[in-house]
């Protein structure tokens, strides 16, 4: 904007100069222009005659008012193009496409359209429970293949799958689980507005929290979901718990 300032300064002092300079041609009364009278020259004959009118220095004046008002509008758009190249761009809104987990061959799925374009908070609780649905589906999953074979002390009576919590050791198993869950989760394992959703530091010391491991346990975790609820069902038709899908 300063060149455009200093281009409009320009002008408007040609203007200026120009019209003084016009004062020093009076119009005569035949309408020509004479030149100046030197000082202490004789008047001639002809300039006793009544000259008309000259408006050369209410022009003069009008033209310095407008280099004035050019002078200061030029000034006031140096400031407002300052301002302007100061001021910091506005952060572009959170895209809920851009995020971990939107990987090939669906990239970002939402059907139902639940994550909106903006809306970091409501992104982020749908995305701590998914983190808290895959895990646990992930360790059901490998609990289901294992448990036939691996069992806790005293628990040898209980039987396999869906079975287990109809039982007085397994429904009781089942609500320790429970509760032991559900303190690590409002106590121990609390989400963290300055992490990510799910990032509950690496307690294990394995170094491996990175954005190819977070894709990897979404992945897992998505699957693991499908797995259970395929388990679930495969027992309630066929009566075998998720090792005997095998046999």
């Amino acid at each position: 904007m300063a060149p455009i300032a200093r281009r409009t300064s320009a002008l408007a002092g040609a203007a200026a100069a120009t019209a003084l300079a016009a004062q020093t041609f009076v119009p005569a009364p035949g309408g020509g222009a004479v030149a100046p009278r030197a000082a202490g020259s004789a008047a001639s004959p002809a300039s006793s005659a009544p000259a008309k009118p000259s408006f050369g220095g209410a022009t003069a004046l009008a033209a310095l008012g407008a280099a004035g008002v050019s002078m200061a509008a030029g000034r006031r758009a140096v400031r407002m193009g300052a301002a302007k190249t100061e001021a910091p761009a506005p952060p572009p809104p959170f895209d809920p496409s851009k995020q971990v987990g939107a990987l090939a061959p669906l990239g970002f799925f939402d059907p139902l359209g639940f994550c909106k374009m903006g809306d970091e908070e409501g992104f982020r609780n749908l995305r701590a429970a998914e983190l808290k649905h895959a895990r646990v589906a992930m360790m059901a999953s490998l609990g289901a293949v294992v448990q036939p074979a691996i069992k806790f002390p005293g628990f040898d009576a209980v039987p396999a799958g869906l079975g287990a919590v109809t039982t007085v050791l397994g429904g009781g198993g089942l609500v320790v689980l429970f509760g032991i869950s559900g303190f690590l989760e409002t106590q121990v394992w609390t989400e963290d507005p300055k992490k990510e959703p799910g990032n509950f530091g690496d307690p294990v010391g394995l170094g491996m929290y990175d954005v190819d491991m977070r894709n990897k346990e979404l992945n897992n975790g998505r699957l693991a979901m499908f797995t259970a609820i395929g388990l679930i069902l495969a027992e309630l038709v066929s009566g075998k718990s998720g090792f005997g899908q095998f046999s």
